[in-house]
C-alpha cells in the first residue's frame, strides 16, 4: 500500500512561513537536489495539496519547465511536478489548469484510502498547513519528512498547531545537508 508522506520545509522553531507569508528556503545545492527535491520526485506517484499551496505551486512549476533561465536540476523537478497526478483538497469546487490535476471537495478519508490502495509510488503532500493539520487529525499521514532550515521566524504559520491525538514516532532518517538544513524523517511507531 502506498504511503502519504508529509514533505515540508520548516523553520527550526516550527513555522512553515513567517508572519508576512514569507519563507526563504535554503539555497539550491547538490545535497538539496539529491536528498530533498530529487528524493521526493523519485518516490512520488502522486502529489497532494491544499488549495493555497496548490495555487502557489501551479503558478511556478509549469513556467519553470519552459524557462531557459531555470537551472537544469530545477527543470527536471518541474518536468516531474507537471507530469505527476495531482489532487487538490478544497472546500469549494473549482476549475484547475495545471496538468493532471483534479479537485476533491468531499470525503477526504475515502479519497485518500482509495489513492493509497492504488499501485505505484507514494503520495507526497507538500502543503499547506491547513490540509496537513487535517491529515494529521484524521491519522492519514504515514511518514513525516521535514526539511528543517537553519532559520528562526519567531512567529508565523506553524505546521504543528495541535488538534490531533498524541502519537509516538520512530526516526527513520536524519540527514544533514551542505546548506546547514537537516532532513528528519519519522513514521508513526508500530506501523
Amino acid at each position: 500500500m502506498r504511503k502519504v508522506v508529509l514533505s515540508m520545509m520548516i523553520s527550526l522553531d516550527g513555522f512553515i512561513e513567517a508572519p508576512n507569508g514569507e519563507f526563504v528556503p535554503p539555497a539550491w545545492s547538490e545535497d538539496l537536489d539529491r536528498f530533498w527535491a530529487g528524493h521526493a520526485i523519485a518516490h512520488a506517484g502522486g502529489l497532494l495539496f491544499g488549495r493555497v499551496c496548490f495555487d502557489f505551486m501551479a503558478s511556478y512549476w509549469p513556467a519553470a519547465e519552459a524557462d531557459p533561465a531555470t537551472p537544469p536540476a530545477q527543470r527536471d523537478v518541474a518536468r516531474a511536478m507537471n507530469s505527476l497526478p495531482k489532487v487538490v483538497f478544497s472546500r469549494t469546487p473549482r476549475a484547475v489548469d495545471w496538468s493532471n490535476s483534479r479537485v476533491v471537495t468531499d470525503d477526504i478519508v475515502d479519497e485518500v484510502t482509495a489513492l493509497k490502495r492504488q499501485p505505484g509510488k507514494d503520495l507526497m503532500m507538500f502543503g499547506g498547513a491547513g490540509i496537513a493539520a487535517t491529515f494529521m487529525r484524521l491519522g492519514l499521514v504515514d511518514q513525516y519528512r521535514l526539511l528543517v532550515v537553519p532559520q528562526l521566524f519567531g512567529a508565523g504559520n506553524a505546521l504543528f498547531k495541535g488538534g490531533y491525538e498524541r502519537r509516538a514516532l520512530t526516526l527513520v532518517e536524519n540527514r544533514p545537508l551542505d546548506t546547514g538544513a537537516v532532513i528528519l524523517t519519522y513514521e508513526p511507531a508500530g506501523r
